[in-house]
């Protein structure tokens, strides 16, 4: 067994409100994007509320939804993000969220055990903003291997599309 994990945080600050018109494909989206999640190889833990979604969390300001979650690894995790349907709903971010000029998004290793809090997740991605990537705070493009080494490849490194039951 891996002795750590990767944690990520990502945030983003709504044009309007998760009510109104502007939200409602995002919203919309939700449990079938958290569902492929929760099945994609890799998956260990997502931050939820009682509706089964985070939108209720506001740790970063009213307008802003927070996503967090811990993965296997930084292949899985990319494997998500980058090769599966979750794709088609991050080319349509424009229309929901406003654009940052600050770090947005974070990645960092959890011990194997270990599920992160908002407030360890707001340091890492305020350091990551101040300091730029390192072991302690990265993001994909400047990913760290775990403290053991590993993490950085794994099962889900090999490049298919997948899909889960109802998805």
């Amino acid at each position: 067994m891996p002795k750590y994990r990767l944690a990520q945080l990502n945030i983003a600050s709504m044009k309007a409100p998760l009510e109104s018109p502007v939200m409602a494909d995002f919203v919309g989206n939700l449990e079938r994007i958290n569902a492929l999640a929760e099945c994609s190889p890799g998956f260990v833990w997502r931050l939820k509320d009682e509706e089964g979604d985070a939108t209720a969390v506001r740790a970063f300001g009213d307008n802003v939804l927070v996503n967090m979650s811990v993965w296997e690894d930084v292949a899985s995790l990319a494997q998500y993000a980058f090769k599966s349907a979750h794709v088609e709903i991050m080319r349509r971010r424009n229309e929901w969220f406003e654009r940052l000029d600050r770090a947005y998004m974070v990645l960092w290793w959890v011990d194997h055990d270990h599920i992160p809090t908002l407030a360890e997740a707001a340091e890492r991605l305020a350091y990551l903003q101040k300091s730029g990537p390192t072991a302690h705070a990265f993001v994909f493009k400047n990913a760290f291997p775990a403290p053991d080494g590993q993490g950085l490849a794994g099962p889900a490194e090999e490049t298919r599309d997948f899909a889960c039951p109802g998805t």
